[in-house]
């Protein structure tokens, strides 16, 4: 593995849409998909590498700057989002910029995730520094309200600010396999979002097979999904290697066969800077060196970044700082 290069991180304005498809179910109906072979091809990955000094720290620099970092409580309120949006302008101290020699150019997180609700308060925080606002929204974790509500929440959300809606799609209409009821419902929120980018999470842990996965994703590109993304983080189980894996065949498959480049958020249960790695040499081996950018790959969590700063701040200093010292906000 050789270190990441540290261009300027493309954003998602200059970003060519998914237009999407008509529905095609022979794209994905015959599919079968190996679970044994997915599985040992995901092993592969957090055994074989050994990424050391300062090509760790420049995979992990890569990582930060593809955070969504998030926070999506009961209990959120707009100082607590005032602070996160601060976390995510500057997620380094002065001393760790520095002592990486980014002190020209600051690295910023891919963007700050909230609550409909929360989005003016992210908006306002984060005037002027380039970073967007990601709002999840129709009904998420759940999904189950009306068709309408779930449509006028994303209105809402695009209206008050917020650049990226994070939808959720109904898992029921995956267990009846009703692919036209999926792809109308993905394809109304992605007109809902206006300019605004589609992120679409299958909630793949609930899901139950790696067929299913697949189905879903190529109905949720066809309906013109910008984003695929893994999970809403609430599921029992969230983003697994191999469930991404999966996700990065169809990926590869929908781009091969439109011309367009969908991009991939991994996002529940990722929390260690070696997690992030993996999921980097995932995208690196799967897709390539463009699905390293925060236009092509989010990665949605909340405490990985204080894990990643840690292990940054050892690479300067030679020493591990306790955990309280690298708080969110």
């Amino acid at each position: 593995m050789t270190n990441p290069d540290h261009s300027t991180p493309q954003r998602l304005e200059n970003f060519r849409r998914n237009e999407g498809t008509p529905l095609r179910t022979e794209a994905f109906e015959v599919v079968q998909v190996n679970l044994s072979a997915v599985e040992r091809r995901a092993a592969t990955l957090p055994t074989r590498r050994s990424v050391k000094k300062e090509y760790q720290a420049a995979w992990l620099m890569k990582a930060l700057t593809c955070i969504d970092l998030t926070t999506l409580a009961g209990d959120d309120t707009p100082g607590r989002v005032h602070r996160l949006c601060a976390k995510a302008m500057r997620p380094l101290s002065d001393e760790l910029v520095e002592g990486l020699g980014l002190t020209d150019a600051p690295p910023t997180v891919g963007a700050v995730c909230v609550y409909p609700s929360m989005v003016p308060s992210a908006v306002k925080a984060l005037a002027g520094s380039g970073i967007p606002v990601a709002s999840v929204a129709t009904g998420f974790p759940a999904g189950q309200t009306p068709l309408p509500l779930r449509l006028a929440e994303i209105r809402y959300a695009v209206e008050e600010g917020a650049q990226e809606i994070d939808i959720v799609i109904n898992r029921a209409l995956v267990f009846s396999q009703d692919w036209q009821a999926l792809y109308d419902e993905v394809a109304a929120m992605r007109e809902a979002c206006g300019e605004a980018h589609l992120k679409a999470i299958l909630a793949t842990g609930d899901l139950k097979t790696l067929r299913n996965v697949y189905k879903a994703s190529m109905v949720a590109m066809q309906a013109g999904a910008d984003f695929i993304k893994t999970s809403t983080g609430k599921e029992d189980v969230n983003a697994t290697l191999p469930v991404s894996l999966v996700m990065l065949r169809a990926l590869r498959d929908y781009g091969e066969e439109t011309g367009f480049k969908v991009g991939f958020k991994p996002a529940g249960g990722l929390r260690t800077a070696k997690d992030a790695m993996n999921w980097l040499f995932l995208m690196k081996e799967e897709l390539g060196r463009r699905w390293l950018e925060p236009d092509l790959f989010r990665i949605g969590a909340s405490s990985l970044l204080g894990d990643i700063e840690r292990q940054l701040e050892h690479f300067v200093t030679g020493r591990y700082s306790a955990a309280y010292r690298h708080a969110l906000a």
